[in-house]
């Protein structure tokens, strides 16, 4: 079912909340409808924020944008780097909104975007955005939605994908896994060689099992009528509980956390030789490899078929959102088509672009690392295989609780299938505490 015809009163929804939440001031500051346009030759300028890393070997924002401003003199770009984390980053919009001195555009996380429109920081550019739609995947595209509402555009996602040491699958007889069951008997046979070919990491339930009941069909947000509702615990959930269920308990998973030292050492070590995980990782997954007999061993390929056909749900990501108050909205969103779709530069960021008007080329790095495999390739097909119907809504931050249940699982105090009834819990009681009606 198509995301406009699940959520279509949830802009409405959301309109309520943001009228209490953020405040009529906020709300009323800047244009609504067409986007005001320059007096003749008039030069209007838009101000961009992002918080890309422009680090070592990478095409600076500032370069691409001033590419822009030389191509289009009528519509200059000013662009600001944020160097703070991203909720730091949110803190510091809200503020200028409120103040009436808040950029036209704002890089934004895509399970930020409900709450953000909720509290009335985010315009609607529905009628803009459509005319760059076709430019994007569409499971990228609607992390930019709210129900109706379309706040801008999506910059980079992050699909999940199989990563996997194929020298090692070789000549342990392991074919890449293209189902659940595959999955399964791989590890089975992996852990008699004392080798892992998935690991359970607590630390990033959040985002990582959240994306993958998306990859089994799951849609967790949805309106009936004129209220919220939430479901985590579908058919789709079900299928990811019971794999990780029979992982644990056979002890045919490695336990480690994503970030820490244990998921490392494994990789390192050849212990680890399989892994489900975001498209961004491949810029830094195998960083430790370098220079040892298994630079060059690993692959990436597609996720394996969850229930749902040739399907994944997204791991992070994040879009450029048209912030309250912007007074040149066609122009901003002009602009910010141009830039998203500069895939080569995007790229360079290590993103792995929304974008489908073109593939990045494959970095050296990638190339030595992943033994000539056109890495970003495999990466825009998997961008293209997002779950478009899987939405994020307001309060899910506050899923972080389903880190602390997947931990309990971890070690054994609670089952797996607890994670989703904890996040279905968490999330009723944040749209409640958001004001916003729940179906029970």
């Amino acid at each position: 079912m198509a995301i406009h015809s699940r959520l279509t009163r949830t802009a409405a929804i959301v309109a309520v909340g943001a009228m209490s939440a953020f405040g009529l001031a906020a709300c009323s500051s800047g244009t609504t409808g067409d986007a005001s346009k320059p007096a003749g030759d008039e030069a209007v300028t838009v101000e961009y924020m992002h918080r890309l890393p422009d680090g070592e070997g990478m095409t600076a924002v500032a370069d691409t944008v001033a590419r822009w401003n030389e191509e289009n003199p009528n519509i200059q770009v000013k662009t600001t780097k944020f160097d703070g984390h991203a909720q730091d980053m949110v803190l510091k919009l809200e503020t200028d909104i409120k103040a009436g001195n808040a950029p036209c555009l704002a890089q934004v996380g895509y399970g930020e975007v409900p709450q953000l429109f909720v509290k009335g920081m985010l315009e609607d550019v529905a009628t803009e955005a459509a005319k760059y739609k076709a430019n994007y995947s569409g499971g990228a595209y609607a992390g930019m939605q709210v129900g109706e509402a379309v706040v801008g555009l999506p910059q980079d996602t992050g699909p999940l994908v199989y990563f996997y040491n194929e020298a090692e699958f070789e000549k342990l007889g392991l074919k890449v896994p293209a189902t659940i069951a595959d999955l399964t008997a791989d590890a089975a046979k992996a852990t008699e060689a004392g080798k892992f070919t998935t690991a359970f990491s607590a630390d990033e339930a959040q985002n990582w099992l959240t994306s993958q009941t998306a990859a089994a069909g799951d849609t967790w947000f949805s309106t009936v009528g004129d209220e919220w509702k939430v479901d985590t615990t579908g058919a789709g959930s079900e299928r990811v509980a019971a794999l990780w269920q029979g992982l644990l308990d056979d002890k045919q998973t490695l336990v480690a956390e994503r970030w820490g030292e244990g998921f490392s050492k494994a990789i390192t070590d050849g212990t680890l030789i399989g892994h489900i995980g975001a498209g961004w990782e491949a810029g830094f997954l195998l960083d430790s490899l370098d220079g040892t007999d298994a630079e060059g061993q690993w692959r990436v390929a597609q996720l394996p078929d969850f229930g749902a056909g040739e399907l994944t749900g997204p791991n992070g990501g994040s879009g450029v959102a048209v912030l309250k108050g912007c007074e040149n909205q066609e122009q901003a969103m002009a602009f910010n088509d141009w830039f998203n779709t500069q895939i080569d530069d995007l790229g360079s960021q290590g993103l792995v672009v929304a974008a489908t008007t073109g593939v990045p080329k494959t970095s050296e790095k990638m190339l030595r690392q992943f033994g000539g495999q056109d890495v970003l390739g495999e990466l825009a097909t998997a961008t293209e295989n997002l779950n478009a119907d899987f939405v994020y809504a307001p309060g899910f931050a506050t899923l972080g609780k389903m880190n602390e249940t997947a931990a309990a699982a971890a070690t054994g105090k609670a089952k797996v299938i607890d994670i989703f009834t904890t996040a279905e819990t968490t999330m009723v009681t944040a749209l409640t505490d958001l004001g916003l009606p729940v179906a029970k």
